[in-house]
């Protein structure tokens, strides 16, 4: 099975799965302690407006989907920071109207395009290097954000009041988190798609988060799951003809399975 990595293709695809899987990992961290899971997925699908007008405009897809997502995550912070409760209003549309978008403008763009499926499935065996500096990039970006704001996003994720009367600016920083959903969604599209995105956002998480203790360890635990459960994904895709970005959330739903049916037994025994 490893000489799979000995072709160049295979090799862009294990390391765009490395980098991706630890943006996925750290900031889904974000999104499911903040409680931002259906606002991230209201990105991911509006990103297909973006992808639309790309591929109309003869735009990089990466920056077009980039560009209209950071939008769609900087109107969303708007509408929803003091309005949580009226949130899912909201996202439906903004959701429902970036994918109309995306529709409309690939109905417009001449002849057929048949790299589209790729973008709502998944194709990480096209990954080109040009997208591999994208994504390390962007794991670079979201590293040093981490990195430099641990300790306000870490109090506002967990008490965001407290952390309003502490003086932090926690206006930003949900916009600021809803931002890095958006750019690790766009990177992620290519290796599972817009449709499955989400989930590799969210089940290495919810693993890591009973799995650690602190904030911090969670986000690494949580990369490298997503890591494991894409490596483990691309073989059985390559070795059984299968579409990758399926398999490999196939994968991590078969790990969460594991994790919680171990939890059940363990539980019943003690």
């Amino acid at each position: 099975m490893t000489e799979i990595f000995h072709y160049t293709f295979m090799q862009n695809a294990l390391i765009a799965g490395i980098l991706v899987s630890f943006a996925a990992g750290i900031v889904g961290s974000l999104i499911v302690v903040n409680r931002l899971v259906f606002l991230t997925g209201g990105i991911a699908h509006s990103s297909y407006g973006g992808i639309g007008m790309a591929l109309y405009f003869g735009l990089p897809i990466f920056l077009g989907a980039s560009l209209f997502s950071v939008g769609a995550a900087l109107l969303i912070a708007v509408l929803t920071f003091r309005r949580r409760h009226r949130s899912d209003t909201y996202i439906g549309l903004i959701w429902a109207v970036g994918m109309a978008i995306g529709v409309i403008f690939t109905d417009l763009t001449p002849g057929y395009n048949t790299d589209l499926m790729s973008y709502l499935f998944g194709s990480i065996l096209a990954v080109s290097r040009e997208d591999l500096w994208f994504m390390g990039f962007l794991l670079l970006l979201v590293l040093l954000t981490v990195h430099r704001w641990y300790r306000p996003i870490l109090a506002m994720s967990y008490d965001a009041e407290y952390a309003e009367l502490r003086g932090i600016p926690t206006r930003r920083f949900y916009t600021l988190i809803l931002v890095l959903s958006a750019l690790t969604v766009v990177v992620a599209i290519k290796v599972v798609g817009l449709i499955l995105v989400i989930a590799l956002m969210t089940i290495p998480t919810h693993i890591a988060e009973r799995c650690t203790r602190t904030f911090y360890a969670m986000m690494i635990f949580s990369g490298l799951l997503a890591s494991l459960f894409t490596l483990v994904g691309l073989m059985l895709s390559y070795a059984y003809d299968l579409s990758s970005g399926a398999s490999i959330i196939l994968v991590a739903a078969a790990g969460l399975g594991l994790f919680e049916a171990g939890r059940t037994l363990i539980a019943g025994r003690s």
